[in-house]
């Protein structure tokens, strides 16, 4: 077991920035990368600008670390580099399509689950951690260049999955 996720949280949340409630994101209220939807079933309950502007990154970790970190099975089937690309994407379009990303780049079927198999085929990947951050990276970037919102919002994805890559690539050469 390794434990890469306090240096993967601090990269991605200097992505996230802090509150935003951009009229044309879907995810609406957002905070440290956190919609207010998303918090409200973390929680148990509504909560308002408020309470959503109040979050901090200590109050958002251990969300982080479930719902998104432990879902893509960072710590016991990424080596480092690759765990924050996957958990990079995790966050920003959901756990399943993730690893249903991983899945296409290692070659087996694409069903957003991340069993014995996928395990297999990402383990003799992560031989070459740096193809397999490449053509993750490359796959994400197709995936978000389809989506509606990227003339709106593609500059700074684009930014986002170049800088994510470059700084996973020099997390394989231990940087």
């Amino acid at each position: 077991m390794k434990d890469n996720f306090d240096k993967c949280l601090a990269l991605m949340l200097a992505h996230e920035g802090g509150f935003v409630n951009h009229p044309q994101d879907p995810g609406g209220m957002t905070n440290l990368g956190v919609t207010k939807r998303v918090w409200e079933e973390w929680t148990g309950h509504e909560v308002d600008e408020k309470q959503m502007r109040a979050l901090t990154p200590e109050l958002v970790a251990p969300l982080y670390k479930r719902k998104y970190w432990d879902a893509v099975r960072a710590d016991d089937g990424l080596v480092d580099g690759v765990d924050y690309c996957v958990f990079d994407v995790a966050v920003n379009s959901g756990p399943g399509r993730a690893i249903k990303f991983l899945q296409s780049c290692v070659g087996v079927t694409a069903d957003g689950g991340f069993g014995p198999a996928t395990l297999a085929a990402v383990n003799k990947a992560q031989e070459d951690p740096k193809r397999l951050i490449e053509l993750y990276s490359a796959k994400r970037l197709e995936f978000l260049q389809s989506l509606k919102t990227f003339e709106t919002f593609g500059k700074g994805w684009s930014r986002r999955v170049a800088e994510v890559k470059d700084k996973a690539l020099a997390m394989v050469d231990g940087v």
